[in-house]
């Protein structure tokens, strides 16, 4: 079977590029539920950046290791259309981030609350995400609001700045070169500090590192990222 919208998923959004931390028994949890050993239906949650369309999108790329169906869609930069659902219901794994974009409005909480319970009957395995539990949105349909928190919950937590550098450190490393604890102190403490920023930063650096040929100095950091 062919696999939907795998061009959508970004190459580096896998579980071994992200940083565990705290997180060592939630990615268990999630491998598990992608070798459908868990839960038919997963739940996350936590604020922006902080890496829930990465492990959705990590789901994602295993499902396609293992030639399972999946859908992936990202409900934040997808226009709402009521047939939007139609037919997902075939698919052996439906990942749907960001819950919440639609899950305020009637209509539209309406037509996500129907494929629920289509998928629910078809046997199909959900993966959900959203900046806040279930019990904590605004939602205006209830019955859907119980279908989420009917779900096992799992908490995304923010990385301290500690753990953004060790997160930094892991990422150069599998991209090929060292980051030294002095560099990543600077880049932190003189960049912004949300961690999609600072990858995006480290990803420059990299491509800046490969065309001049040059390790990653303090210098050469201020002069690429314009700090």
């Amino acid at each position: 079977m062919q696999i939907p919208l795998r061009l959508s998923l970004h190459d580096d959004a896998i579980f071994d590029n992200f940083y565990a931390g705290a997180h060592v028994q939630t990615i268990a949890t999630l491998k598990n539920f992608v070798n459908f050993n868990h839960d038919p239906v997963i739940f996350c949650y936590g604020e922006n950046g902080v890496g829930k369309t990465h492990l959705l999108q990590a789901a994602c790329h295993a499902f396609s290791e293992k030639r399972i169906s999946f859908f992936y869609f990202p409900l934040s930069a997808v226009p709402f259309s009521k047939n939007m659902f139609d037919s997902l219901e075939k698919q052996a794994v439906v990942c749907l981030d960001d819950v919440d974009v639609i899950a305020r409005n009637v209509s539209q909480a309406e037509t996500l609350f129907h494929f629920y319970n289509r998928a629910r009957d078809h046997g199909v395995k959900l993966l959900m995400s959203a900046k806040k539990p279930p019990q904590q949105l605004s939602m205006t349909l209830r019955d859907l609001q119980s279908r989420f928190a009917s779900a096992l919950v799992l908490e995304i937590k923010k990385l301290s700045d500690a753990e953004k550098i060790k997160a930094l450190q892991l990422r150069a490393q599998l991209r090929g070169f060292s980051l030294t604890d002095e560099v990543a102190h600077y880049l932190m403490h003189h960049h912004s500090r949300d961690t999609h920023d600072l990858f995006l930063a480290l990803e420059k650096l990299d491509q800046a590192s490969l065309i001049e040929k040059r390790k990653l100095s303090i210098p050469f950091v201020k002069r690429v990222v314009k700090i």
